[in-house]
């Protein structure tokens, strides 16, 4: 079938390889720095690795591509902190970045989640997708112990952290969303004209029952599928214009999402 090509298409491309390039300057007070790379897409994650001694490297920041010129390929990165490994019974370096140190982005792009309505669904996407799938049954556990039955941004980035899981896939409304996991930027839209007959909250696993704080943000049960994952996508990617043509030839009940975008005419 045409789409179970275009979606191994795009894995393939998402999945090349590491990008890996040299930092051309740095602005400490800002946390922003540049890079010159052939192409990358506004939303793409990594890390900046610093050069401590020869041989030996450290990671002191996590790193997200803010914006790309195709015309001096010049890429601007926004630098937050490292949190992947923490550990407070360890002592951590005070280095500065310099020029010179390296960006290091995709990471784990060859590992992917997939939020799916369905089983159903579930399988035809991740056998037509060529990447190392990540079940979201584990996500279901972390969110368990959590206590979120509703996922939020934190909670897929606690998720990235875990498994080291690069990508985000989530299905909606015939249409397959490709989503940096620590950004939670939109990469790609990619249509999927798959028969979906029933819906399992917060989405497919095999987990029968994921645990509930009393309260607080995420604590309650997530009671429409389309709806919430469309207003999460919002609350990130308020600027994309196909996510917002998307959102318009929903279900009216969407549409009041629509006000949240920044939309050019």
């Amino acid at each position: 079938m045409k789409y179970l090509f275009l979606l191994t298409f795009l894995a393939f491309n998402l999945i090349a390889g590491m990008i890996k390039a040299p930092l051309l300057s740095v602005d400490n007070e800002s946390k922003t720095a540049t890079v010159k790379l052939k192409k990358v897409d506004v939303g793409v994650s990594g890390y900046l690795v610093h050069t401590i001694v020869q041989n030996h490297t450290s990671i002191l920041w996590n790193a997200t591509v803010i914006e790309y010129d195709k015309e001096s390929k010049i890429a601007t990165l926004q630098l937050t902190p490292f949190d992947a490994l923490r550990n407070n019974s360890l002592p951590s370096g005070k280095w500065d970045i310099v020029e010179g140190d390296k960006v290091e982005l995709a990471f784990g792009y060859s590992r992917a989640l997939l939020i799916a309505p369905s089983e159903e669904i579930y399988h035809q996407i991740t056998k037509s997708v060529q990447v190392q799938w990540v079940h979201s049954d584990l996500f279901a556990t972390i969110l368990s112990y959590r206590g979120h039955p509703t996922p939020l941004k934190e909670d897929f980035a606690a998720m990235n952290i875990a498994t080291s899981v690069g990508l985000l896939f989530i299905y909606l409304d015939k249409k397959l969303y490709t989503i940096d996991i620590r950004s939670f930027v939109i990469l790609n839209i990619s249509d999927a004209p798959l028969v979906q007959d029933t819906v399992q909250l917060p989405f497919y696993s095999r987990v029968e029952h994921i645990e509930a704080n009393w309260w607080g943000e995420g604590s309650d049960e997530l009671t429409d599928y389309e709806s919430y994952y469309y207003g999460l996508l919002t609350k990130f990617n308020d600027t994309n214009k196909d996510l917002y043509e998307n959102i318009k030839k929903s279900d009216d009940k969407n549409h009041y999402l629509l006000d949240e975008f920044v939309i050019e005419e």
